[in-house]
């Protein structure tokens, strides 16, 4: 018996090494990855130091991982930040800087739109499925476009690894809501996990029962992902999987409360980044260097030993491709966030914060009717108008903010002092502010237009979308061919047999399906879901009879356009 148990170890070993050779491209083969993705949180875990939380799920990640300690994104909020990491450009390069292109009319001051971004870029999953992998993701996009059908082989509930084809490598997301910043008014009658008399209170709020329950709720969601997170695991592991799989754990941006969520500071920024490589390797490592969200795509493209795309403007940070030397700066952008108008840019090293507030006239608040429904947010706007705020916290309030600002991190970790006045800073101001200028002038910054401006830009000053051509279908004797002239565009096909069409295949809800974990009455059922999209790679396609050939075209924020042919 200790032997065969053994034997079973080595044999585990020999996987996990043979793994991480493959996320180093040393074979053809391609390793899992699984993304992990929570939604508004700082890096308030247990294994980056909170004492207020119970994470052991995810600390297992870390100890068993390598933590990065200086993950950032390149914005405060969700579908700006989520742009940037779908195609690994800049939002201010690419047009989706704004919060958000397509969504309620409530919370935007123009109609809803799909950014146009240049012709050369496609979301990175694209490239991934080209190379033989299952991308699933469950379930969230809001990346400011539709995404071409090409993207993912499923999205929506149910999607995972499961449904991929035998032998496939997968590349699956799972985004997390619990965590979101609607759920601290949304469970606020829940019960607390997290006692609120123990929690710490940053000294840009006021010490109140309010901000001190808010902070406590907060907590209380992250010790409840963290739970979801577990029931993820448990079912990587009984699939065989655990210790074949790049495990990923990342937040889209900083926390969900006010002055966190859509700031630039560190609190509004900066990230959990946690990875778990194959019989973990590398397990308990820390690594400090400067990482950027827009280097996630060209990271994973990486790891999966595919050469990263001259379009993209990240670096990787992992596989073989992986940059020379690591980053030093990381650059941020805010603009318009719901109804309310701001720019403001930041860029930052390992240590110094440096932010260009092009708007000086406005504070840095905003009326954001989104989280009014926080009883923080109220209680705070009450205390400024009855002056009871101390003059760092009613800071927020003031009528007009500097042009620059300078925060030393780690002596100032709250980015309350601003040194940009400070003569002994002038030589680290003068650095960190021509890096922020080179940065807008190697990528340009879509900022600087009025948003409608940019939008009759992209629509050629027509009042529509720009329509995809529609695809050709070229019949030949080898089959048929499909074609599009519109650049950029991604095609897609299915192929529905004869009298499938009520035939659909199904997928199962399962325990760690968001959709699930939303509504416990879903697990374990079935639901129908039609012919995956596939990829067209420039080969005849061989139909049957009363075959049934579907074809979509779609250059990411143009209208997509299909064609069909049936086979006689």
């Amino acid at each position: 018996m200790l032997q065969k148990r053994g034997l079973k170890k080595v044999s585990l070993l020999i996987s996990g090494v043979l793994f991480v050779c493959m996320a180093l491209g040393q074979t053809e083969l391609r390793p899992n990855i699984l993304w992990i993705v929570a939604e508004d949180m700082s890096a308030f875990l247990g294994c980056y130091g909170d004492i207020n939380v119970y994470t052991p799920n995810i600390d297992r990640i870390a100890r068993e991982g390598v933590k990065y300690t200086r993950a950032f994104t390149t914005a405060g909020v969700c579908a700006p930040s989520r742009s940037v990491i779908i195609t690994g450009m800049y939002q201010t390069a690419i047009g989706t800087q704004h919060m958000r292109t397509n969504g309620d009319p409530r919370y935007q001051p123009v109609s809803s739109y799909a950014a146009v971004i240049p012709e050369t870029v496609k979301c990175f999953p694209e490239y991934l499925r080209m190379m033989g992998y299952y991308c699933s993701n469950n379930q969230k996009q809001d990346y400011q476009f539709e995404a071409p059908v090409t993207v993912w082989n499923e999205n929506g509930p149910g999607a995972s690894w499961k449904n991929r084809p035998v032998g496939a490598p997968f590349f699956s997301v799972f985004n997390f809501m619990i965590t979101h910043e609607s759920q601290l008014f949304m469970r606020k009658k829940d019960s607390l996990l997290v006692d609120p008399a123990k929690v710490t209170v940053p000294p840009y709020y006021p010490e109140t029962e309010t901000v001190r329950n808010d902070i406590a709720r907060a907590l209380t969601n992250i010790n409840i992902l963290d739970q979801q997170v577990g029931q993820l695991l448990d079912q990587l592991k009984a699939d065989g999987l655990y210790d074949n799989t790049i495990i990923i754990f990342y937040a889209d941006h900083g926390g969900p409360l006010p002055r966190m969520k859509r700031e630039l500071y560190d609190r509004g920024i900066h990230i959990p980044f946690i990875i778990r490589y194959p019989g973990a390797q590398h397990a308990g490592t820390v690594n400090n260097d400067l990482i950027s969200s827009v280097d996630f795509a060209p990271s994973m493209l990486s790891l999966a030993g595919l050469t990263i795309p001259a379009h993209m403007q990240g670096k990787a940070f992992l596989g073989k491709y992986k940059a020379k030397e690591p980053r030093k700066y990381i650059y941020a952008a805010r603009d318009r966030m719901d109804t309310e108008y701001d720019r403001v840019r930041a860029v930052r090293d390992n240590r110094f914060k440096y932010m260009y507030n092009y708007e000086t006239g406005k504070p840095a608040y905003q009326e954001i009717q989104f989280r009014m429904d926080i009883p923080m947010m109220k209680e705070l706007l009450s205390l400024y108008k009855d002056k009871k705020l101390n003059s760092l916290q009613a800071s927020w309030f003031d009528p007009g903010k500097p042009e620059e600002e300078l925060y030393d991190t780690e002596k100032d970790p709250h980015e309350m002092h601003n040194l940009a006045a400070d003569p002994a800073y002038r030589t680290k101001l003068t650095e960190l502010r021509t890096a922020f200028q080179n940065w807008t002038k190697k990528y340009g910054d879509m900022g600087a237009l009025p948003e409608k401006e940019m939008i009759s830009r992209w629509w050629n000053n027509d009042t529509a979308p720009p329509v995809t051509s529609k695809p050709g279908m070229l019949k030949t004797a080898e089959g048929i061919m499909i074609h599009c002239p519109t650049a950029g565009a991604s095609l897609g096909y299915r192929i529905i047999k004869q009298g499938q069409a009520t035939d659909t295949p199904k997928r199962i809800f399962l325990s760690w399906d968001m959709s699930a974990i939303m509504n416990p009455a879903a697990n374990g059922k079935a639901i129908s879901a039609p012919p995956e999209w596939h990829i067209y790679d420039g080969k005849p396609l061989k139909l049957n009879k009363g075959d049934t050939l579907i074809a979509r075209a779609q250059r990411i924020g143009f209208v997509h356009a299909e064609s069909t042919f049936v086979q006689d």
